[in-house]
């Protein structure tokens, strides 16, 4: 046998069951969950204008030359919606490493339905051995996710259990309106060319906001502002006396995602939902959002134990996971506090 190349990364293992990780008191087992149907987007017609996901022929078109690379191409990487969707898993393997190397364990992955046609529900064979749940609304409101009864009765029974966290992550609602002079006003405002004038996400987090009772919604695709003079994202107008967990330490700002949620409090009930963190708006580009007088969105939100649930809830956008649109010291830092919150 020749000997180990200690440069070489971990083989890849694909289509195989998980396998339960061993509770560690203090390293938290985190878990993905892409809340998609990975067929029904894959195979969204490419004659629809709205609400599907770009091709990765369109990615390279926009982006040129950014994936002019070998392992891109069309005889190593997928070229349809199947193609851009893999970039959402190979943007979040930053995270999972970082994870993996705070917690001591290996970051699980799962997919409501899969590229080989398994459904995997949220329950006990997810929950069992998770700390922490991720749960990413890229979902598009078209496909028709939605959390069954079973995986609500799971989720709950799961959040009596101590040290507990669910982060729920709808991920934005463009062009929700019927006036196609709005739409487009949108689609000025956030600026993305492959982001289509009505694309709307996320109906599994959403029904997971309702059944849990957050009274919380996912609106928009906003711009964040930018630094004075720079093209970096502006920093995070953080609320530390609420933080609680510690998760905003050293963390002045996330993503520069184009075109990130709202997160609405709605509803009578909303002292039990803390607002940890809003982003000023890009106020150079209009939008019906700013032209009500909102200046900043709601990014980062808690809702601390109560009653029988002994778990924590937050809600942040899921590209804040990924690399796609940047990787900064700060996102690293905000993806430690959260492997280590206590």
């Amino acid at each position: 046998m020749p000997p180990k190349n200690p440069n070489l990364p971990p083989a890849r293992t694909y289509n195989q069951a998980h396998i339960p990780r061993k509770y560690t008191p203090g390293k938290r087992r985190i878990s993905i969950y892409w809340a998609w149907s990975y067929p029904w987007e894959a195979q969204c017609s490419l004659l629809t204008l709205d609400n599907r996901y770009s091709t990765f022929t369109e990615v390279r078109r926009v982006l040129w030359p950014a994936y002019e690379t070998p392992e891109y191409s069309p005889a190593q990487f997928l070229q349809g919606i199947d193609g851009t969707l893999e970039l959402f898993h190979r943007s979040a393997l930053s995270f999972q490493t970082v994870a993996g190397e705070a917690t001591g364990h290996p970051v699980a992955v799962f997919q409501r339905i899969d590229q080989a046609g398994f459904t995997q529900p949220i329950d006990e064979r997810i929950l069992a051995d998770t700390d922490t749940l991720l749960v990413f609304g890229l979902d598009s409101l078209s496909s028709d996710q939605a959390a069954a009864p079973a995986e609500i009765e799971a989720i709950q029974h799961w959040l009596k259990r101590q040290d507990t966290c669910i982060v729920i992550a709808p991920h934005h609602d463009v062009g929700d309106t019927p006036d196609y002079k709005q739409r487009q006003e949108e689609y000025e405002h956030h600026g993305d060319p492959l982001v289509p004038r009505q694309q709307r996400f996320s109906g599994y987090t959403r029904s997971l906001l309702q059944a849990l009772d957050i009274p919380v919604i996912n609106q928009w695709g906003l711009h964040p502002a930018f630094a004075p003079g720079t093209k970096e994202i502006a920093p995070l107008t953080s609320f530390h006396d609420l933080d609680k967990k510690g998760l905003l330490k050293d963390v002045p700002t996330f993503n520069l995602h184009p075109h990130l949620p709202h997160y609405a409090l709605i509803g009578d009930d909303t002292k039990s939902v803390q607002v940890l963190a809003r982003q000023p708006i890009n106020l150079q580009r209009p939008h019906p959002f700013t032209a009500a007088g909102n200046t900043e969105f709601n990014c980062l939100l808690w809702l601390p134990p109560a009653g029988q649930r002994a778990g924590d809830i937050l809600m942040v956008d899921s590209t804040h996971f990924t690399t796609l649109f940047g990787g900064t010291d700060s996102l690293r830092q905000f993806w430690r506090n959260l492997a280590r919150m206590q």
